[in-house]
Formats: structure tokens, C-alpha cells, sequence
């Protein structure tokens, strides 16, 4: 048992998920673009990145709580 490698559930159902979250990505990837070159630091996309990752997430929860042990 100690030498079965343990298959990574979530990384396979944030895989899935994503096709469903196109356009909080496409926002992040052109916020992205928008502030490429800024020098200052000032310019940041958290707010899109977050927005794309929690899209992901609820749709991973249900299905990972449910394969939990």
C-alpha cells in the first residue's frame, strides 16, 4: 500500500471544471494583458484572479466532498 501512488482527485476535477469558467479567465488573461509593462506595481489583477479561482472552486467542492473518505 505504502508504494501505490495516490492519484491527486481535485487537480483532475479543477481540470474539468475549468471549460465552465471561460469568462471569469478570459477577464483575468485581458486584465493581465492591460497591465503588462506597468513599472509601478500599483496595477494588479487579484480581484479577476480570485474571481476565476472561486468559480473553480464551487465547482469542485460538491464533487470532491462527495469522493472524500
Amino acid at each position: 500500500m505504502a508504494d501505490e501512488e495516490i492519484a491527486d482527485t481535485k487537480k483532475y476535477l479543477e481540470d474539468s471544471c475549468q471549460p465552465k469558467c471561460v469568462k471569469p479567465l478570459i477577464e483575468y488573461q485581458a486584465c493581465v494583458k492591460r497591465i503588462e509593462g506597468d513599472d509601478s506595481g500599483y496595477k494588479h489583477c487579484t480581484g479577476q484572479y480570485f474571481d476565476y479561482i472561486s468559480c473553480v472552486d464551487k465547482c469542485v467542492a460538491p464533487k470532491l466532498f462527495g469522493k472524500l473518505k
